[in-house]
Order: structure tokens, then C-alpha cells, then sequence
């Protein structure tokens, strides 16, 4: 009877936790839908009604998930990311930019997953070391300046994570204006010279931007990086 009853609170315990998490990018979902349009964030509407992203950071912060379970970790945390960089915005609104506030990647606290986090140490620990070869993540993760991919307005899901990686990566390097190409000149995003190693684990920079462009770069292109744009990416 106890060897029951143990499995039963146990099935109960995934079936309760399964629910939840199915709740978040369900609610994450909706929440992106509502105040993220082409590429930006209605901060100054999350500002006066922000009961929806503190309830959503509240169930973030009891969902814990195995890093073995691939692509409900990585969904997770990606939508964390960037519910956790407009909390930081929202918090200090209005500001120009998210550099405008002290501490906003490397000190500033959210509780994700149960764990006490910064921004650098979600990315920097939690997606890149655990994932070192998906470079992608540079193409959902969203920092709040206008130089980063576009937010979208939708929530990563596990059943869709690796399509919706790959479609925002190609959309990325076939943007004249992130990848902009002259002749035998190429200028990158200053994320290819910040994170460069996760780019040039099998190659160059150009191999790996050329995985994903229908338009390829010469191998033998001169690379620079131009300025990163740290305005904020605000709908006006």
C-alpha cells in the first residue's frame, strides 16, 4: 500500500508540474501576442497593467526542467530571457536604453527555474554552456536594443523550438540591414565579435553565416563589426 500510494503522489507531481509548464508557454504565449508588434515591446502598456508578466514570472520561478529534456529547457528559458529583460525595462520605464540602467545584465536578480539569476549568467550559464554548439540562441535572446534580432510575438515552444530557432536565425543573416554585404566586404553585428567562439566552432564567421543566406558571402570577404544600436526597442 505505501509503494502505491508513493507512485501515485508521484504521478500526481509530474502530471501537476506538466500542467504548468504547458500553462506558461501557453500564457507566455499570449502575453508576447498582446504586447510585442514587429519586432518591438509596448512597454509603456506593460507598464500600467503588469499583472500579466509578474504572474508569468511567478510561475517561471517554481518551474524547474531538466536540461535533458532539450527542447522544453531551451523554450523555457529562452521565453524566461526575454520576459525577465522587459520586467528590467518595465521596472525602471521610461528609459532610452536598457545600459541606461545600472546592473540590468549582471546584477539585477530574477528567481527562474528556482534559482536566483542574472541576464549574463541565463545566457552565459544556463543556454550557452549547457548548449555550446547552438549558436541560434543569438537570434531569439533579446536585450532590449534595437541591434538584437527582433522579439517576436510569440512564445517558444517545445514543440516548435527548432523550427522557430532556424526561422529566426535565417531571417537574421538575410537582413541587409544585420548582415550588410559590399562587394567583398562584409560588416556583422557586433554579436559575431562578442560571442565569436560560438560561431567559429566549425569554421569562419562566413561559414556560418553562409549556412543560412540564400545569397552567399565570398569565403575570402573582409569581416569588420559595425556599431551595436542600444537604443531601447520601444513601440512609441
Amino acid at each position: 500500500m505505501k509503494k502505491i500510494t508513493i507512485v501515485l503522489l508521484l504521478l500526481l507531481t509530474q502530471i501537476s508540474f506538466s500542467q504548468g509548464t504547458v500553462d506558461f508557454f501557453e500564457k507566455a504565449d499570449a502575453f508576447f501576442k498582446t504586447y510585442v508588434s514587429n519586432g518591438k515591446v509596448k512597454y509603456e502598456a506593460i507598464k500600467k497593467n503588469p499583472s500579466s508578466l509578474d504572474k508569468l514570472l511567478a510561475m517561471a520561478s517554481k518551474i524547474n526542467i531538466s536540461k535533458s529534456e532539450k527542447n522544453t529547457y531551451q523554450a523555457f528559458y529562452i521565453n524566461a530571457y526575454n520576459l525577465a529583460v522587459i520586467k528590467g525595462v518595465v521596472d525602471r520605464y521610461p528609459v532610452k536604453s536598457p545600459l541606461d540602467i545600472k546592473g540590468f545584465f549582471d546584477k539585477t536578480t530574477y528567481t527562474l527555474g528556482g534559482k536566483e539569476t542574472t541576464l549574463n549568467d541565463l545566457e552565459n550559464k544556463i543556454l550557452r554552456k549547457n548548449f555550446p554548439n547552438e549558436a541560434r540562441f543569438h537570434f531569439v535572446l533579446v536585450c532590449a536594443g534595437l541591434g538584437c534580432p527582433p522579439i517576436i510575438a510569440e512564445a517558444y515552444k517545445p514543440s516548435t523550438i527548432n523550427n522557430q530557432l532556424q526561422r529566426q536565425a535565417v531571417k537574421a543573416l538575410n537582413n541587409p540591414d544585420f548582415i550588410k554585404v559590399k562587394g567583398k566586404k562584409v560588416q556583422l553585428s557586433q554579436i559575431f565579435e562578442w560571442y565569436k567562439v560560438d560561431f567559429t566552432r566549425n569554421g569562419s564567421e562566413i561559414d556560418y553565416v553562409n549556412k543560412f543566406r540564400k545569397e552567399k558571402i565570398p569565403s575570402d570577404a573582409k569581416v569588420s563589426y559595425y556599431p551595436y544600436d542600444w537604443s531601447l526597442n520601444q513601440i512609441k
